[in-house]
């Protein structure tokens, strides 16, 4: 499988993406899975002005990744499927049996949310859609960059519950 990271992070394409884990991993290619950047062409010249020029990017919503996840899974190359939000993330797992890992990089405070890690702040839908990837085989893991320890989704829920 040519698809090293399912990550969700709500800051998209940034630094910590591109060089925090795209260098590490080799990365050849992001495909970007948003809804609103990919019929925005305004966007998606912002995202790719933030990455090297080696490195491509696909802008999809979760309609065309759905159909082209398994062209990215057997790419050749090495890459990054990327979502902003764990509901896009557990659309492509549920199209997809090449979803077996997610890794949570970035969900931030906003309302409704409570802190789990000082980068994952999560609604109780969002756990619930987690605690589905979860039972469907999926492993998920918080880890915002790669040496940074991988907190497996059992811990991450208890961490800050009360």
């Amino acid at each position: 499988m040519s698809v090293d990271l399912f990550r969700i992070d709500d800051r998209l394409i940034h630094g910590q993406v591109v060089v925090g884990w795209g260098r590490p991993l080799d990365i050849r290619f992001i495909a970007l899975v948003d809804d609103e950047v990919s019929a925005s062409d305004w966007e998606q010249e912002l995202y790719r002005m933030g990455v090297p020029a080696e490195m491509d990017v696909y802008f999809d919503s979760v309609e065309s990744a759905t159909r082209r996840l398994p062209s990215y899974i057997e790419d050749v190359r090495r890459g990054i499927v990327l979502t902003g939000d764990v509901e896009t993330m557990r659309a492509l797992a549920a199209t997809s049996p090449g979803v077996t890992h997610v890794n949570l990089g970035g969900l931030h405070y906003r309302s409704g949310r409570s802190e789990r890690l000082r980068y994952v702040f999560l609604t109780p839908d969002e756990e619930a859609l987690l605690r589905e990837l979860d039972a469907a085989g999926v492993a998920v893991v918080a880890q915002d960059v790669p040496s940074a320890p991988a907190i497996p989704l059992s811990e991450l829920l208890a961490a800050g519950a009360t």
